[in-house]
């Protein structure tokens, strides 16, 4: 059986409070999957993003390493960030990598493979997104990108 979730977390997630969720319980509107021998209520991810609409976002498979530099200038630097992501990724295990690399400044959201990137992770389809620093994916914001990606099951791994 799936993993099942508190209803104060199913709460958060649904963004109401627990008793809201009572309320729907009694009105039939979601039932919990089940009860704690304490007679708490669990429910399902699966659940709850079908009761907001969305379906549930398939098993994440894909392991990338993004590589980016500013400008034309810096490819010798491109290489540099791969080889470094290369014998990190190798150390820890993680097979079946696929790199990106790219050229283009950090404050362009319009970049042709960072667009790419996002929606594979919007769709559910990286497992594990490596970067050699933090302002490789992005100059700015980095925070909501790793919120995005998390929120989307995608791990960030930055070495610096």
């Amino acid at each position: 059986m799936e993993n099942t979730i508190d209803a104060r977390k199913a709460a958060q997630i649904l963004g109401v409070t627990v008793k809201t969720l009572q309320r729907w319980e009694r009105e039939g509107r979601l039932i919990p999957v089940g009860r704690t021998t304490s007679n708490r209520r669990r429910y399902t991810e699966a659940q709850l993003l079908a009761h907001m609409g969305r379906r549930p976002l398939p098993v994440a498979t894909r392991t990338i390493a993004y590589c980016r530099v500013s400008s034309s200038a810096q490819r010798p630097d491109l290489t540099n960030q791969r080889a470094v992501l290369e014998q990190f990724t190798a150390a820890r295990g993680l097979a079946n990598v696929e790199f990106i690399e790219e050229v283009g400044g950090g404050l362009n959201f319009q970049r042709k493979h960072f667009v790419s990137l996002m929606d594979a992770v919007g769709r559910g389809e990286v497992a594990t997104l490596v970067l050699a620093h933090r302002d490789r994916l992005t100059r700015f914001g980095f925070e909501w990108f790793s919120h995005y990606a998390l929120s989307h099951g995608c791990e960030l791994l930055v070495l610096n």
